[in-house]
Order: structure tokens, then sequence, then C-alpha cells
């Protein structure tokens, strides 16, 4: 509806504040329904971890108060430009007025990318864990010398695209000209120094870089294309569906930290399993399309006796091969001919099935709980119905038909 817009003026966007300068805070947080204006002044500027985005970009840190539904309201600057959209704060008992902005260099990064791609590729990465050499012991094994100065590459991602360019105990000494201190920071304004990955997200997935690095003490000169992050856990899944995996009442799933916040709520960090929450943090993907499956739950039933606590635990192979994603999986179950099913899960632990008796029970326990497809759509293998087929070979039966019976049965009662 254009009449909505009638007589708006657009906010103007402002360019990135300076410590100590005043800030207010829009939105409509907890505590009343009017519109509320809190100020401050920045407290810092710095990459810091976007909770939402499991990626670390450019904030500023006010001490503003950001409650709970302030988060995409406008920050304003004193010339009233919106300098950036408040979106996480820190609690804790020695935590106070510490809130955090996403900057108008990251809001336009975005505005920028959509332009270009129509629609949202991210912020790229190199595919590289680094730390830093501060360490003169570490720096005179690695063979710099007094005027060197960079970070060690610790770790390559397989799947990144610097995995044919880089190698572990590689040093970079610059990024696009750009000297890296030992310390991992880069210049950043007159008088500031920021972490080095900042140099990284200003730029676009596909884009090159021109890295100076040092390889057993010889200086080299390589270029990296910057791919978009593969994470082994997802934090999104780009509005698609869960895909799930049924067989005699076990539920597979994908571990995405939508699962884990739909799973164990709000405070899914603190009460989630260590072994999901250690992947989702630090977890790097091996194979392209590597998945982590979990056995989500265990729907009761006589074929799967003694497995009914078994819940949120990582499944590590089937019939001793290496469990690499859900599709894999699946077919793996369903072109099972050994006579058990065995899943070996995290912890050692271990789940055994009658291969017969699981492919039976399996559709009689879908129609129990009234599932219509043993698995999601993402999963099948052309066949549009899979309620009975992909695990008996019986005929069929659609949503609809199992609701006629369910009608035909309650009427006859």
């Amino acid at each position: 509806d254009d009449a909505f817009w009638a007589g708006m003026e657009p906010l103007s966007l402002g360019s990135l504040p300076r410590l100590q300068e005043g800030v207010a805070v829009v939105g409509y947080p907890v505590g009343g329904d009017t519109i509320s204006v809190t100020s401050g002044v920045v407290s810092r500027i710095e990459v810091t971890s976007y909770v939402h985005g499991m990626t670390d970009l450019l904030s500023i840190q006010i001490d503003a108060a950001i409650n709970s539904g302030n988060s995409g309201g406008p920050v304003f600057n004193q010339r009233q430009e919106c300098v950036g959209i408040a979106f996480q704060s820190l609690r804790g008992e020695d935590a106070e007025n510490i809130g955090y902005v996403i900057p108008t260099p990251v809001v336009e990064h975005f505005l920028t990318d959509y332009e270009t791609t129509n629609t949202f590729t991210g912020f790229p990465m190199m595919g590289v864990a680094w730390q830093t050499m501060e360490s003169p012991a570490m720096r005179s094994v690695l063979r710099m010398k007094p005027e060197h100065s960079g970070v060690l590459v610790r770790e390559v991602q397989p799947t990144s695209t610097a995995a044919s360019v880089l190698q572990v105990n590689d040093v970079i000494l610059e990024f696009d000209q750009v000297s890296v201190s030992n310390d991992g920071t880069v210049p950043f304004r007159r008088g500031e120094r920021i972490a080095f990955g900042y140099l990284v997200s200003q730029k676009y997935v596909g884009d090159e870089a021109n890295l100076k690095i040092l390889r057993d003490g010889r200086e080299m000169n390589v270029v990296i294309t910057l791919s978009k992050p593969t994470f082994l856990m997802p934090s999104h899944i780009n509005g698609k569906d869960p895909s799930y995996f049924i067989v005699a009442g076990l539920v597979f799933i994908t571990a995405s930290e939508l699962y884990l916040r739909s799973e164990f709520g709000s405070e899914y960090l603190y009460d989630a399993p260590v072994s999901l929450l250690n992947i989702m943090t630090s977890g790097v993907a091996k194979l392209p399309g590597e998945q982590v499956v979990v056995l989500s739950q265990v729907l009761a039933a006589d074929v799967n006796l003694g497995y009914e606590s078994v819940t949120n635990t990582i499944v590590k192979k089937f019939n001793g091969i290496e469990i690499t994603s859900l599709k894999q999986l699946a077919d793996l179950v369903q072109s099972c001919s050994e006579p058990y099913m065995q899943f070996a899960l995290n912890g050692s632990e271990l789940v055994v099935l009658d291969t017969e008796e699981a492919k039976t029970a399996t559709a009689e326990i879908m129609e129990l709980h009234s599932i219509p497809a043993a698995m999601s759509a993402d999963l099948r293998s052309g066949d549009e119905h899979d309620t009975h087929k992909l695990i008996t070979n019986e005929p069929v039966s659609t949503m609809d038909e199992l609701l006629a019976e369910s009608i035909a049965d309650t009427e006859s009662t």
C-alpha cells in the first residue's frame, strides 16, 4: 500500500561514530507500550561475535540500555543520523549497561550485497583458523625476522578455497598490502587498531585477496578467493523445511542452531549437550555437504524397546560406515540387507535393531503418530509418497486416505 509511505521521510545513514560520542537508542522494549529512548555514549568499537549469525563482525559497544524489544531499532547520533541498529546486550553479575549496535558499514555491506546479487550471500571468510604470535620463541621457531609480524595459520578448512593455497604453519604477514601485527590487529582509524578479521569482512563472497605469507622462512605472495562460510552446524536453514528421517520410531535430523533453540529454548547455550555446542562453535566440515546427524528422539514401540530415553545424540556410524549426512544414512538404512541395523552413537552408545522387524514396524509407528512420510521431501529419490513404500515396499496410503480411514473409524465407533 503506497499510501502507507505518504509523507514519510527516510532516515539518513551516518558514518561510524567516534569513541565517547553521544548516541540514543529508540524502540519499544519491555516495560511499557509507548516509544522508548535511552541515551549513552560509544564505549568501544571492535570486531564482536554476532550471536544471531555465528560470525564475527564490526560492532559498536554503547552504555545505553538495550533491552528485549530494542533489537532492530535505530541508534542515532547527535546529528539525528542513524549510525546503527541495536541487536544484543551483555548481561551478568559483572556487566551493566553493555549494549551492542550493528554499525552502518555492516548494514551498507548487506544492502550492496543484495543489490548486486539479488540475494544475501553473507560475509566472506578466508577459511583458516589463526593465532597470534606474540611469543618470541614461536616467532623464532617459524624463522621470522625482526622486521616480520603476522599471525600463524593453525588450521585450514578442507572445503574452503584457501585449502589449495595456504598450509598449516604459514604466517600471514600482510592482507591486501596491510601489515598484520603479532597480536592479530591492523590499523583502523587514527590512534585505533582492530582485529585482522575486519579486513576480510569488508570484502564480498568471491572477491580475491592478496596475501604476503612466510613459509619455511621464505616470503611468498599468494592470492586466495574468499568463500562463503560453511559451518558444520549452520545458523539458519534459509526458510526450508527441516530434514528428517524415521525408521522403527527412531527420528533422525540434521543439527542446526535453530534446532538447538527449538529443542532447548532460549538458554540452549547452557542446556544443550556439550558435544553439540562444541560442534556449533568450532566444528569444521571436512567434506562438501557434510552434516551433523542427530538421533533426536525415539517414538516408543516394541521394536525399539530399551532405547526410549535416547535423545539428542550424534550418530557416528551405521553398520561400521561413518555417517556424514542424513541422506547418506537414509540410503544406507533403506538398502540394508544385513540382519541387524547397528547405529553407533556419540559416547560409544549403541542402538541395534532387527532389520526386518524395524522396516515392518516403521509403517505402523508412522500411522499411529499420523506421520505421512518416513523422510522429508529433500531426502526422497523421486518418490512422492514414502509413507510405507520407502521402508516396506507396501502400497502407499496418502494423507487423504489416512484421514478418510480415521473418519470412518470414528463414525463406526
